[in-house]
């Protein structure tokens, strides 16, 4: 019942493509109540198919142990991204198949990160109840708007009193090999929508006009120009990105009303997104334009220590070698539970992530489960 490879199988023969509900959630919660887990799953969002309020499943399981003990997650999500075209073979049909460097496990969520949640209810299996609290943070929404997942989860906790020590997320952070990174922090992102009004009007007569595009351009090339820190000891520079331009006009002849633009900006912990948001919002309506901005997440860091020591130790018995301690890379849930506890974030190789045929080697889930199930054990023993 607790074998990884068995329990990877059994997640990905669930399609989950986000938001995740109902099948996936059943398998999860039929692996953990044999293993004494108290299993809570709620639904948030109330909105149409495809829409951001479109409902999302969420599962905290818990594991009590002795009063005054200490308390360890691990965290993760069971949606997936759609497997699109082009699979070898059907992509939620989990199929092993020998490869020159031994087996592979095929199928959706193999990597990302249905592999790593079968590792963390292997792992358990192996954690003795009296060594401490576990609790499992599971959420149906990290791949998508992620508006009713892991927030809603961190609400319902909080309402329940349920705090953790320490918590382990389990997104595909390895390279190269298993073990070679994992990840300390993240950088913060803040999308901003940008737009520049004018009047419409015929090119032969630009004087009856108001052409948007020469304002639009100026707010983006100040926008490029500006150099946004130089980066700190744990963290890459900070960068913008113009992600797109729209103008709005079919015919050669006529001045358009209206040009936008969208900017991204990936920051460290030198800025937050409301300092960001200020600062383009103020470039932005000096040129006669307007600023929209949406932040998905603020920076975090939980600064090498005992946590990291523990997972490195873990890594280095199973592996030989020495993880990475980085920030690098997108965003994660962990940005939203590091409100909890420290969090830091290791898993799989991530090579084949979202990509058609994705695929983990069988070996690395035994590995990683057996380095999962030391964490905790040393988390949980941590004075």
């Amino acid at each position: 019942m607790t074998d990884v490879l068995d329990l990877a199988k059994r997640l990905i023969a669930a399609p989950s493509v986000t938001p995740a509900r109902g099948a996936v959630f059943d398998a999860m919660e039929a692996m953990l109540a044999p293993l004494g887990f108290e299993v809570t799953r709620f639904t948030r969002g109330d909105g149409e198919e495809g829409s951001d309020e479109e409902p999302v499943e969420n599962l905290f399981a818990i594991r009590s142990g002795p009063p005054g003990s200490r308390h360890f997650a691990f965290a993760g999500h069971l949606d997936v991204v759609p497997p699109g075209a082009g699979w070898s073979s059907e992509a939620f049909d989990p199929e092993v198949r020998a490869s020159p460097g031994g087996d592979l496990l095929y199928g959706r969520g193999a990597v990302d990160m249905k592999g790593a949640i079968a590792c963390m209810v292997a792992a358990v299996a192996e954690v003795p109840a009296e060594a401490g609290t576990v609790s499992l943070i599971i959420t149906g929404d990290e791949e998508g708007p992620a508006l009713h997942g892991t927030r809603a989860l961190i609400d319902w906790m909080r309402e329940h009193g349920e705090r953790p020590d320490l918590c382990l997320v389990g997104e595909p952070t390895s390279v190269n090999r298993l073990g070679d990174m994992m990840k300390i922090g993240r950088r913060g992102s803040v999308n901003i929508w940008l737009e520049v009004q004018g009047t419409q009007g015929h090119v032969a007569y630009p004087h009856l006009a108001d052409n948007p595009i020469p304002a639009l351009v100026r707010i983006l090339a100040e926008l490029d120009a500006l150099e946004l820190d130089r980066g700190t000891d744990w963290f890459q520079p900070s960068n913008l990105e113009m992600t797109e331009i729209d103008i709005p006009n079919r015919a050669h002849n006529v001045i358009p009303a209206t040009a936008r633009a969208r900017i991204s900006i990936r920051f460290n912990d030198t800025h937050s997104g409301a300092s960001l948001s200020e600062r383009v919002v103020a470039i932005a309506e000096k040129h006669g334009g307007t600023a929209l901005p949406i932040v998905s997440g603020e920076p975090f860091l939980t600064p090498p220590g005992t946590f990291s020591a523990i997972i490195a130790e873990a890594v280095k018995a199973e592996t030989g070698i020495d993880p990475e301690p980085s920030t690098t890379g997108g965003t994660s849930d962990a940005r939203f539970l590091r409100s909890l506890c420290p969090v830091i974030e290791f898993g799989l190789v991530n090579a084949t992530m979202h990509k058609t045929d994705e695929a983990v080697a069988v070996a690395d889930l035994y590995a990683l489960s057996r380095i999962y199930a030391h964490v905790a054990r040393a988390a949980l023993a941590q004075v």
